[in-house]
């Protein structure tokens, strides 16, 4: 008597089998809906012919490989479903996005574009002619400075929240929460009416800094603390049980095991800031030439770049704005990989020259 070997499911990946079935049924939900809807009845409207279409499409899934591999493995398959098209909804839009940027902006991208500003750009210059350094060292610098002000006040935050637990820890996570909702505009009239106003302070990428913290700054609180959640408390009592304080607890264990996630939570600081416009134009005032210095004299970022040229009538000047926001989508790009690469890939992971340092110590 033979004996029945089960095939074992593979949730990440899908089989020949799965895939044609997957086809056939997607083919066959097509077809049957448009015979319906545009044959059978006057229905007009793209959005509920693929709605329908999908509804039919999982159902037809679930039918077919119900019959074919039965019960667990057909939901397993239509789970597996759900979850791509789920991913491919969310991926699609996204690339076009890039792509619509990408297409519109790369016309007047040029090594000049890095190196030169809008010095001498006239109303009739070529696309082509002055750059977008002053807009650029603008954005670093003012993200920059947000960075340093806003990430060492939202890790201790956390810090506060989850491993201190103080008595002011519930008013400190209702200011965070209500900070998390404030609109850029809002924390831009804040800055312009206390710092600039209030104390007789110009317009200078510093004020724009700290308009872009007080948006930078609750997003790292919140993300932090959700970070060090997850580290095992098994880590912190064996830290304990050894005779460490909790301060020492806390610096030498907890914030190196949840480094990952702490530049995670960088990276969606950034990723909440870099782009904003509203805050800028109140507090930055604009500038046409570089200015290097953040704390004297008004300055430009490449949100407030695009903005102020897209409003132009000259087509060269808006084919700027266009490069300009395509440069802003590689330099996001280049410092979510540099946040990667700095925060590792994990509590687990050694990198190569931690593996050698190691080594030298005879500990690898």
């Amino acid at each position: 008597m033979s004996e029945i070997v089960e095939e074992r499911i593979k949730p990440k990946r899908f089989n020949p089998d799965e895939v044609a079935t997957v086809t056939l049924s997607f083919a066959t939900a097509l077809a049957s809906t448009w015979f319906l809807l545009y044959v059978l009845l006057p229905f007009d409207g793209a959005l509920g012919f693929w709605l329908i279409t999908y509804i039919v499409f999982i159902a037809i899934v679930l039918v077919n490989s119900r019959r074919r591999f039965g019960k667990i493995a057909s939901q397993d398959l239509v789970a597996k479903v759900v979850v791509w098209s789920s991913a491919l909804l969310v991926l699609v839009p996204l690339v076009l996005v890039v792509l619509y940027v990408i297409g519109k902006g790369y016309h007047a991208l040029r090594p000049r574009f890095f190196t030169e500003d809008q010095r001498y750009v006239g109303a009739l210059s070529d696309a082509t002619e002055g750059g977008g350094a002053h807009a650029i060292i603008g954005t670093l610098q003012q993200v920059g400075l947000a960075a340093i002000i806003s990430i060492p006040l939202g890790v201790l935050s956390a810090v506060y929240l989850n491993e201190v637990k103080g008595r002011f820890a519930g008013l400190l996570r209702t200011l965070t929460d209500a900070m998390s909702a404030v609109p850029s505009i809002v924390a831009g009239l804040f800055i312009y009416a206390s710092w600039i106003l209030a104390l007789g302070q110009q317009q200078s990428g510093f004020a724009g800094a700290l308009a872009l913290s007080v948006l930078f700054l609750p997003t790292v609180t919140r993300t932090a603390e959700v970070v060090l959640r997850l580290v095992p408390g098994g880590l912190r009592e064996a830290s304990l049980a050894l005779g460490g304080t909790d301060w020492r607890t806390t610096s030498t264990v907890v914030l190196p095991t949840s480094r990952s996630g702490l530049a995670t939570a960088v990276i969606l600081g950034i990723a909440r800031v870099i782009g904003e416009t509203a805050p800028l134009i109140l507090t930055v005032g604009g500038a046409f030439v570089v200015n290097t210095n953040p704390f004297g004299g008004k300055q430009d970022a490449l949100p407030f770049f695009v903005f102020r040229l897209v409003r132009f009538p000259q087509e060269a000047q808006i084919q700027r704005a266009w490069t300009g926001a395509l440069v802003l989508l590689i330099l996001v790009l280049v410092l979510f990989v540099t946040a990667r690469m700095l925060g590792g890939r994990g509590p687990d992971h050694i990198s190569k020259f931690k593996r050698k340092r190691l080594q030298k110590k005879g500990l690898a």
